[in-house]
Parts: C-alpha cells; structure tokens; sequence
C-alpha cells in the first residue's frame, strides 16, 4: 500500500515537472537545494566532511562551507530538472545540452571493439540513458544499475530509460548478460564513484583511501573492452556539457590498476566542477570493526609513484596499559594494527612512566 502512495506522489511530481519550463525548475531547485542545506543538518555535515577530506590542504573552512552551500543549491537543481529531462526526446534535450567528444565512443564502436563507459554522480548524469542510443544506436547499449526498493517506481524507470532504446541490467541478477552484450560489440555504463563496500578495491581517492568497484576494469578485462570515461557539468541555468575522454586503459594493466585510474579520473573530473559532484554520499566510508583493510579479499593497491606517506593519514589512537608486563605484551598487535592499512598514523596514550617504552617501539 505504502509502495502504491509513494509511487503515484512520484508520477504526480514527474507530470508536474513535465509542464514547467527547464530553465523555472532550475531555479525552483536551487531555492529547495538551499533549505535543503538549511534544514538537513546530517548532509550538510556529510558533505562539510566529505569536501574537507578532498579540500582541506587546498581551500580555507570558509571556502569549504561555501562550497558545500553551493552543491547543495546545484543537487537541487539538477535533481529537479531530471525529473523532466527523463521525459523530453533526445533532440529537446540538446537544445539545453552539449556534447563533446562522443566521437572517442563511436570510433571504438566502428572498429568492433566494446566500451564500458565509467560515469559518475556528477551534474545531471541521468542524461547518458537519454542520449547515448542517439549518437550511438548502431550498437546495443545498456546501463548497470542498483534496483529502486520501490518496485513500482523501479518498473517505471525501466520502461521510461527503455523507450530510447537503452537496455538496464540490475547488479543483483549478476553479470553474465552484461557480458554477452559487451562480447556482441555493444557499450555498457557503469556508475563507478561510489563507497563498495567489503567486495571494493581500497585505493586513493583525493589522496585517501576509499573502497572502489572494480567492475568496469573486470568487465573490461574480461571481454577486450576499451575503458572511456564521461562527466556531465552544469554550465548555466539549465544548460549542461556533457564529455568523453579518449580511451584510457593500457594493454596488460591489472584490474587493480585499472580501478586505481578510474578514481584518478573521476577526481580530475570533479576537480573542473567540485559543486556539481554528488558530496552527500559517505564515499570514504569507514568500515566497522574491520578497518584494517589487508583483511578484505581484494586489499589495497596503490597507483605507481604514490608511496604510503603520501596518502592522507587514517589516525589511530590506542590507550596503553598503565602495567609495563601488560604494555610491552601488547606491542604485537599494535604492530599488527600498524601494518594493517598503509596509511596508519597511531598514536599511544600511556601514562608518563612507560612512555619511554613506547618511543623505542619504531
């Protein structure tokens, strides 16, 4: 009953937003982005933490604050507007959008290769499912995405994204026909900027360390498929640039080593519009208990040329024993605690009288 209520308040919003000029519900989004950031005291402090982690050596607190204030106005926004823009055809949607460089996908495409396009949470990334069969309906496209937990708003956005021609592929039914459409020659996007949990790859992410998917590198490697990357950024009132790189994987690279330069170039791509990056995810989530991170199957991998203390520090305080036999007992596992992420800073608290122990420890 409650997935019925949710489900038609949502159709209800999507033909309200269908009637309104782009350009108004821009407008009308900033002003709910910014009681958004007002009201919403658990994101805004999410997201004041998440652009300090990124920022905090780069922009002073008052510049992180106004940054965050303006990522919020800029999500509600582009959220707003996507609930239209899912509706409009593909030659609407270009007279507010621009595209560069989709020849760096179709070049691929025309020579039989397959692409796994990396995407991310950046400006109004909705607009790959509408455009893409447009410029490169030659070939069978798809998109791989987590399921909606309402079953009845989920429907309706496959049935939306599927007019154009797109094909979605839920995580949860597995990979084999992500596969069989990449082995055909077809393009598959992946969203790839996301916290991933214990089955993640922990490599840098501005400079500290974050659980990444190593999804589209394994699909790459797996089907010989060329690896391009794509961000969408706001460039005015209801006006976006939408563009590809070139081709970025190299023969004979690791999945590890792959995943390592997908977070490079989300990185650089956030760096052009920091505002339009979706900061109200906890991306550098904490995994709890286990937080040493050489437990978890697929480890750490760092890109060549970082070295550990070039990452940002993860601080450990550890309280010693006050007893000096319990202390020095305890020096293994601190030792093991220390090798268990690379980027371990770990302080001791001890009382003065076995501090002196604790120096010697290197």
């Amino acid at each position: 009953m409650l997935d019925s209520v949710v489900y038609l308040l949502y159709r209800a919003g999507l033909a309200i937003a269908a009637a309104l000029p782009l350009r108004f519900l821009f407008a009308v989004g900033q002003f709910l982005g910014s009681c958004a950031w007002l009201l919403s005291g658990k994101y805004r402090r999410l997201a004041e933490c998440n652009v300090a982690i990124a920022f905090a050596n780069e922009k002073s607190p008052r510049e992180l604050r106004r940054l965050v204030r303006r990522h919020f106005r800029r999500l509600g926004a582009n959220l707003l507007c996507s609930a239209k823009l899912t509706a409009m055809p593909p030659e609407e949607i270009l007279q507010h959008a621009e595209v560069e460089n989709i020849e760096a996908m179709a070049r691929e495409f025309r020579a039989g290769v397959p692409v796994v396009l990396v995407l991310s949470h950046l400006g109004t990334w909705e607009l790959f499912a509408q455009l893409m069969p447009k410029f490169v309906g030659f070939v069978r496209n798809a998109s791989v995405y987590q399921k909606l937990g309402n079953r009845l708003i989920d429907a309706h956005v496959r049935r939306t994204r599927s007019q154009t021609g797109l094909e979605l592929f839920g995580r949860q039914d597995g990979f084999d026909p992500v596969i069989e459409l990449l082995r055909s020659g077809g393009g598959v996007g992946v969203l790839s900027d996301q916290h991933a949990g214990d089955h993640g790859l922990w490599t840098p992410f501005f400079g500290r360390l974050a659980s990444t998917s190593p999804l589209p590198g394994l699909l790459a490697k797996r089907t010989r498929a060329a690896l391009i990357a794509a961000g969408v950024y706001t460039t005015g009132p209801a006006r976006w640039r939408m563009v590809f790189t070139e081709r970025f994987d190299q023969p004979g690279a690791s999945v590890a080593a792959l995943t390592s330069r997908i977070n490079e170039i989300i990185e650089q791509q956030i760096r052009v519009a920091p505002e339009d990056w979706f900061w109200v995810h906890n991306r550098w989530k904490t995994p709890q208990p286990n937080f040493l991170l050489g437990r978890y199957k697929r480890g750490v991998h760092l890109p060549p040329g970082l070295s550990p203390s070039d990452l940002k520090p993860f601080r450990i305080l550890i309280r010693s024993s006050n007893w000096l036999g319990d202390a020095v007992m305890s020096v293994p596992a601190v030792r093991a605690i220390k090798n268990g992420r690379p980027d371990a800073h770990v302080t001791i608290a001890a009382p003065m009288k076995i501090a002196p122990m604790w120096k010697l420890i290197p």
